[in-house]
């Protein structure tokens, strides 16, 4: 076999190099490449959670047309629904003691942890990710006062502290917005501690690199640094915060609505509130009432916990290189050729 043929033969399968960069962009996507460097449980573990996850944000944001009924609704055409009615072809997960209609109420509480979630934990990377930031960079008596400040609300019981500060935010108001602010809000406060410490640390190993002893030597602005070089390499480790915080904003709303600090059943549809005031009806054989919004509240925080429990270990080092040790192999495997007639020798 001649040299051209040989060079012909590796490249027949090739992409020509202008087509190569086509749909790079997609495998360099956050979650597309950690699915695309899982091998195993982890990559069983990362496709569940983004199944579970994805479900929960469609049935938030397609809530108006998924749900039967309104999450205050009381009367259908055929007359009032009746409190505590089982199941039926009318009514799929039955109706609360209330007389509310349960799978309308599940469906609608998904828009509102959604909306919980999303506020409490953007204010929580904006807050946590400039104070990180400014007082990692800067350092003196404002980091001192900074991080005596973080490990204190840190140290503090997190639901006191959401309870405490929903107390004082909502002010005895039920409107919707109103409490969804009040629980994110109060939420954030327990947050950006965690997202404070995190980029710090990140902020003060980074601050020390060669490359930013040079842009302070080329004379570039302190704002200009923090921005375009020590900001870019210490957030990477914030996706995986983001969907362990997202879980737990879910069980914190619901741990509030279930105290009776969230928020009322004709403002929002809540689950904590829902299971609250189902824990009278499991008594009395009526599991229904209890049964889906708890049933809710496990699948959404558990989607959002695989997600970040897979990050978190594609993230270790030595799970990446196991993973491309199995992949250099499998191509090596793939490419060995032997001739048959050498291996029937060896053989014979």
């Amino acid at each position: 076999m001649t040299a051209p043929e040989i060079t012909g033969a590796g490249t027949a399968g090739a992409a020509p190099e202008h087509l190569r960069g086509r749909g790079a962009w997609f495998k360099r996507l956050p979650v597309v490449h950690q699915l695309r460097q899982s091998v195993g449980l982890q990559r069983g573990m990362l496709v569940a959670g983004l199944v579970l996850t994805v479900a929960f944000v469609v049935l938030a944001a397609g809530a108006r047309w998924i749900a039967p009924y309104g999450w205050a609704q009381l009367r259908g055409p055929d007359g009032m629904f009746g409190a505590q009615q089982p199941p039926s072809a009318d009514h799929w997960f039955g109706t609360t003691v209330g007389g509310y209609d349960v799978l309308s109420r599940v469906v609608w509480g998904a828009q509102t942890a959604l909306f919980v979630v999303v506020v409490a934990v953007l204010s929580s990377i904006v807050v946590g990710v400039v104070l990180g930031l400014l007082s990692g960079y800067f350092g003196g008596w404002v980091d001192r006062l900074l991080v005596l400040v973080a490990d204190a609300v840190y140290a503090f019981p997190s639901l006191l502290l959401a309870i405490l500060l929903a107390i004082v935010i909502s002010g005895g108001q039920s409107s919707m917005w109103g409490g969804i602010f009040a629980a994110a809000l109060s939420i954030t406060v327990v947050f950006v501690p965690q997202y404070f410490r995190v980029v710090r640390a990140e902020v003060v190993r980074v601050k020390g690199e060669a490359f930013v002893d040079s842009a302070r030597v080329l004379g570039t602005g302190h704002w200009r640094i923090m921005t375009r070089h020590v900001l870019r390499n210490s957030i990477r480790t914030l996706p995986l915060i983001v969907t362990l915080n997202a879980s737990e904003a879910i069980l914190t709303l619901a741990g509030l609505g279930f105290l009776g600090f969230g928020i009322e059943p004709t403002a929002a549809a809540e689950w904590g509130y829902d299971l609250q005031r189902a824990v009278a009806d499991v008594t009395s054989g009526i599991w229904w009432t209890a049964l889906f919004p708890g049933l809710a509240i496990v699948v959404a925080a558990m989607g959002m916990t695989l997600v970040g429990e897979s990050l978190n270990d594609l993230a270790d080092p030595r799970l990446r290189s196991r993973s491309r040790s199995k992949q250099v192999s499998g191509k090596v495997a793939a490419t060995s050729v032997v001739a048959d007639d050498q291996q029937k020798g060896d053989v014979a």
